[in-house]
């Protein structure tokens, strides 16, 4: 059986899976607090204690807590697992869904560069890679799609305000990918857009590939009444995901 071509690749349809991470600051030296995926109804969320200290904006904005080697959010007490089993477990969540396309929300600077380094520790950075069929980031996946629309700011939050009309409950990383998984439904990006913005591990610190200005990029938006409908009937979901600017460097 001859292996495909990355043009074979592309034009296939894979499954997608949205993934988070909530961690114990900013810099890329933080630590994975809590993992989570969703595809479609399928979902995973697992939580892990850190081996270094939760700074205090980020216990702040996430509401997680470390103590006697417990963890807690929102003053509750959480079941946490090793880092090796959350990664493991998450592995064996994109094999099941057969090499989906990983998507996530300025995953391509901050979330994917942690998981590398969470990989790479475990020695499962080739299993990784073969569990999946590539990463989208949709910060600036939504920057060329909407460019013309003149938003102020491209954090999911603020995307999910502008197109979905609605605010949700941010810094929990498993309402931050049910929610991303509503918005990018909304957005329809067009299959030569998502595979510009394609990416792995290796390639994910080069550059990303922006088109001129000048091309014209179709943006069709669906109506914005029936979803919204639809995504109130379905739970007041909640997410953030915020993005690195030049002047204002947030993500948690």
């Amino acid at each position: 059986m001859q292996p495909e071509t990355d043009e074979e690749e592309n034009s296939k349809q894979h499954p997608l899976v949205f993934f988070d991470l909530e961690t114990t600051g900013l810099g890329q030296d933080c630590e994975i607090i809590q993992l989570a995926a969703v595809s479609g109804g399928h979902s995973l969320n697992l939580y892990i204690i850190p081996r270094c200290r939760i700074q205090r904006g980020a216990a702040r904005v996430t509401g997680f807590k470390v103590r006697g080697q417990r963890l807690y959010l929102h003053r509750q007490l959480v079941f946490t697992n090793s880092l090796k089993e959350v990664v493991v477990s998450f592995l064996t969540f994109l094999q099941m869904l057969g090499r989906p396309l990983l998507i996530g929300h300025n995953i391509r600077s901050f979330d994917c560069p942690l998981l590398a380094r969470a990989l790479d520790e475990l020695d499962l950075r080739a299993e990784f890679q073969a569990s999946v069929s590539g990463c989208v980031d949709t910060l600036p996946l939504a920057r060329e799609l909407l460019r013309d629309r003149r938003l102020q700011s491209f954090r999911q939050e603020n995307l999910v305000r502008e197109l979905l009309g609605i605010n949700y409950k941010a810094h929990d990383a498993l309402e931050d990918v049910r929610t991303l998984q509503t918005l990018y439904g909304f957005l329809q990006p067009t299959q030569d857009m998502v595979c510009r913005h394609k990416f792995t591990l290796d390639t994910m610190e080069s550059k990303p590939a922006v088109p001129s200005s000048k091309s014209k990029i179709p943006l069709k938006l669906p109506g914005q009444r029936p979803l919204l409908e639809h995504f109130r009937q379905t739970g007041k979901e909640t997410k953030r995901h915020d993005e690195v600017d030049p002047l204002q460097h947030e993500h948690i």
